[in-house]
Formats: C-alpha cells, sequence, structure tokens
C-alpha cells in the first residue's frame, strides 16, 4: 500500500525555484490585512445589533479561538510547510477521512465567501456606474480576479499588497479618530462612552446571543490561515509561518475588537443603521465630520471586498488542488500551469461561487448573506476543531527528540485543545437551543454528514488503487517497526 504523491508539497518546492514565489512584505501584509474584509465592514452590524455592546465579547471569544488555532497550526506549518496546510496535517495525524472532511469544508466555505463578495461588490459598483446591473458587475469581478490568480503567485502576492495597505490603514485612521471622538476630544464631538451600558445594559439580548454572534465572528477571522498556506510558497517559508502566528492576536485585538469597541461606543448599538443601508463603519466615519468620509468609506469597502475575493480564489483554489493530490477529488483538478499555479482548481472553484451568486440573485439578498454568515461560520468551527485534533495527535505521535526539535510550540497540549473542542461544542448547543441558531447548526451538520456518507466511497476507489488511507505517521512508524524486525 502506497499513499498518494503530495504534489500540493512538492509543487510549493517547485515554485521555491522560480521568481513567481511571494516576497516577506507580501506575506506580511496578507498577515495584516488579509481578514479584513466585508465581513468587518459590513457583518460587524449584524453582530453588534443581535447582541448589543456585549458583541466585544463575541470577538474576543472568537479571537481567542482564532488565536489558539493558529498558534497549534503553526506548530506545524513550521515543523513542515505545506501549502495544503491543515489537510495535509490531518491526513498525516488520523489519516484520510480527516482529510478529506475538513479539506472539502474548507473549500465550500471560500466558494460562499467568494460568492458573497463578488454580490456585494457587485452591488456597490452598481451603485456607482447604475446602467449596469449587480449581477453583471459580481460576474466581472470573479473573472477579474481569476486573472490575477491565474498569472502567476507573485501576482496574486502583489495585488493583495497594495489592497490590504489600504484597509489597515483605513482601520489605524479609523482607531485613532474613533478613539478621540468617543472620549470627547474630536471637534464637536461628546463623551459617549456611557453608550456601551446606558442603553439596555452591556449585554441587553442575553449571554447567549453573545454566544451565537461567535459563530458570526468566526466567519470574519476565518481566513487568518491563508497567510500559514502562502507562506510555503514564499521564499522564506518559516519566518512567514512564524510572524503569522505570533502577530495574529494584536492583529484580532487591534482591528476587529477594537474597530467594534469604537462603533458601539460612538453609536448607541440600538440606533445603529441598518448594514444593508449604510455599513457601521462608514456611518460612524460620517459622524467624525471629514470630508468625503462616506464616499471614502464606500471605496474603502470595495477595496476590501475585492481583497477578500482575491485571497479567497487563492485559497479555494489550493485546498481543491490539494484534495485532488490526494485522490478526494476529480484527477483533472490537479492540472497546474508553468508557474504552478492550479488553474483547473481555480476555474472550478470560480463555477461554485458563480453558482452561489446566480442564486444569490433568485432569492432575496438578506436571506443569503444569514445564511452565508452564520453557516460558514460554523464550518470555521469545525475546521478549528480539526486543526485542534490534528495537533493533539501529532505531539502525542512525536518521540522526545522530536518534540526538542519543534521551531514553534503550541502551548499546554492538550489542555487548550480540549479548552478549543470544549467552546465549540458549546456554542453550537447554544445555536441548537435558539430558533435563530438551530436551522443554521443542522444546515451545517447535513452538508457534514453528505460527505461523510460520500467518503466510503471515495475510501474503496483509493483502496482500489493502492492508496493507504490510515493515519500517515502510523503508516511510517509500522514500516519502520517492519525494518527493525527484519534487520
Amino acid at each position: 500500500m502506497s499513499e498518494p504523491t503530495d504534489t500540493g508539497s512538492t509543487g510549493t518546492e517547485a515554485a521555491a525555484g522560480g521568481s513567481a514565489k511571494l516576497r516577506n512584505r507580501h506575506i506580511t501584509m496578507i498577515t495584516l490585512g488579509g481578514i479584513i474584509g466585508a465581513s468587518l465592514f459590513v457583518g460587524s452590524g449584524n453582530v453588534i445589533r443581535s447582541t448589543g455592546p456585549a458583541a466585544i465579547i463575541s470577538y474576543l471569544l472568537g479571537g481567542l479561538l482564532v488565536f489558539l488555532a493558529m498558534r497549534m497550526l503553526g506548530e506545524m506549518s513550521a515543523r513542515r510547510p505545506s501549502v495544503g496546510s491543515f489537510m495535509d496535517y490531518a491526513n498525516e495525524s488520523m489519516g484520510g477521512w480527516a482529510a478529506y472532511l475538513v479539506g472539502w469544508l474548507y473549500w465550500y466555505f471560500w466558494v460562499g465567501v467568494i460568492a458573497y463578495e463578488a454580490v456585494v461588490g457587485g452591488g456597490i459598483l452598481s451603485g456607482w456606474f447604475p446602467a449596469v446591473p449587480t449581477w453583471l458587475w459580481s460576474l466581472l469581478l470573479v473573472l477579474v480576479f481569476i486573472g490575477t490568480n491565474i498569472l502567476s503567485v507573485r501576482v496574486f502576492g502583489e495585488v493583495e499588497f497594495w489592497l490590504a495597505s489600504v484597509k489597515v490603514i483605513t482601520i489605524v485612521v479609523f482607531l485613532v479618530v474613533g478613539a478621540l471622538f468617543a472620549l470627547g476630544l474630536w471637534p464637536h464631538a461628546t463623551n459617549s462612552v456611557s453608550n456601551l451600558w446606558n442603553h439596555g445594559g452591556f449585554m441587553p439580548m442575553g449571554f447567549s446571543a453573545v454566544m451565537i454572534g461567535v459563530a458570526t465572528v468566526i466567519f470574519s477571522y476565518f481566513g487568518t490561515e491563508i497567510a500559514v498556506m502562502a507562506s510555503a510558497e514564499s521564499v522564506d517559508p518559516a519566518r512567514g509561518i512564524t510572524q503569522a502566528t505570533h502577530t495574529v492576536i494584536w492583529r484580532i485585538l487591534l482591528f476587529f475588537v477594537g474597530g467594534v469597541l469604537i462603533v458601539v461606543t460612538a453609536v448607541p448599538w440600538d440606533k445603529l443603521p441598518d448594514p444593508d443601508e449604510i455599513a457601521p463603519f462608514a456611518y460612524v466615519y460620517g459622524l467624525f465630520g471629514l470630508p468625503g468620509a462616506a464616499q471614502i468609506m464606500t471605496i474603502v469597502l470595495f477595496t476590501a471586498v475585492i481583497s477578500v475575493l482575491n485571497s479567497g480564489l487563492y485559497s479555494a483554489s489550493r485546498m481543491f488542488a490539494s484534495l485532488a493530490d490526494k485522490g478526494y477529488a476529480p484527477r483533472i483538478i490537479r492540472r497546474r500551469s508553468k508557474t504552478n499555479v492550479p488553474v483547473a482548481a481555480l476555474i472550478a472553484s470560480s463555477l461554485g461561487a458563480l453558482a452561489a451568486v446566480v442564486a444569490n440573485f433568485t432569492v432575496p439578498a438578506s436571506g443569503i448573506f444569514d445564511f452565508i454568515m452564520n453557516s460558514g461560520g460554523l464550518v470555521a468551527l469545525f475546521v478549528y476543531v480539526f486543526i485542534s485534533l490534528a495537533q493533539w495527535r501529532m505531539r502525542m505521535k512525536l518521540t522526545p527528540a522530536e518534540r526538542a526539535t519543534l521551531t514553534l510550540k503550541s502551548w499546554l497540549t492538550p489542555v487548550l485543545n480540549i479548552f478549543l473542542i470544549a467552546v465549540v461544542i458549546g456554542v453550537v448547543i447554544i445555536m441548537l437551543l435558539s430558533e435563530d441558531g438551530r436551522a443554521q447548526v443542522w444546515t451545517s451538520l447535513v452538508a457534514t454528514a453528505v460527505l461523510f456518507a460520500v467518503w466510503p466511497l471515495v475510501k474503496r476507489k483509493l483502496n482500489a488503487r493502492g492508496v493507504d488511507t490510515s493515519p500517515a505517521m502510523d503508516q511510517r512508524a509500522a514500516a519502520a517497526k517492519a525494518d527493525s524486525a527484519s534487520s
């Protein structure tokens, strides 16, 4: 029995010899701004309106889960960089079924994100140029960023560098001016810190609303792992992975928790306009009295949308290609260009997203928004559980000598692994007890169950080709034991 060739990893090595690799500045900016998208600028409004000022807690708790998962992923990635990332590590530590499931769930998530960002971006462009219908703008956006991704990973990185720079600068200005505004130190502003507790209390909708908000918040954070995946295609994978892992906590605290704190402090949470009418960040920017603030924020929002669209196509295509490399997706998806871009996976992922875009124009837009935000967040929680389990099992399988050589370690294994899994289970239970969250949980569980049901067929096909789907670490241990016995 043999393992399939991991061309997801070898492809990275091939790319490493060319000039199309990502530079350190690309990784830095992807790490800083890659997760700042419409889900923050727009989606935070939905979390605040359903949670109140305690949305800050939702973002903090969600951020803690992301931080722990990233630390665990960083340990595995620093040991063995791979574009397939956690799917490869799930395969190594738990076996083919885990890699198959987490890889397809992750791909499903990003197809939904691509569709969502394309719809939001098309809506913005339609507002600027109403003669062209929204659906056509959405289609054109997807086609444009297929182009940026299909040329080379270096082109993707360069585009993402400049788009992420705009987002980071905007958030920094928002935080500085917003803090002055909330403290009454900005012209014509009064101290509004009391907005945190004066309108029904800090947690007006109860703790269950805070926990349900975590699933939506995870949607905003998901994408942090892109920097780890991209680092495997950079000139210095180890440095990129370490940087992405070490900086994730302050990025979350500064950009997400800080941004939401400014919004709920500057404006009473129950007075915040509907995000479908005006994004919360744009609304607060308008309160500052800066000339052209609303127009500038609309441009920034558009920049954020196309940035996540760009990185979403990158992530979906890399994961889809890695699935095909291991035999979990059609073999044609493995095809890559001369610059090592998984062209077939890129096009197939785009078609999946375009199908979702078409669905958006046949179903009320708000329904699509809520479904993708919440069911996508639940898929993200599932992925974090798999990362936790993979790192836990991998650490257990390492010898003391191998553990000593780890350049980046997750803390308190397995205590924090158990904590992460317990919090995810708690969020799912609370959502099941909530009328709003119940349908989203069952939708995600049904999708997962479908994948489980198909796995025996996939496994049978792989076994017929002589592919061993047991954990790669166990295969190596068995081979070493056999060698020792024969000698």
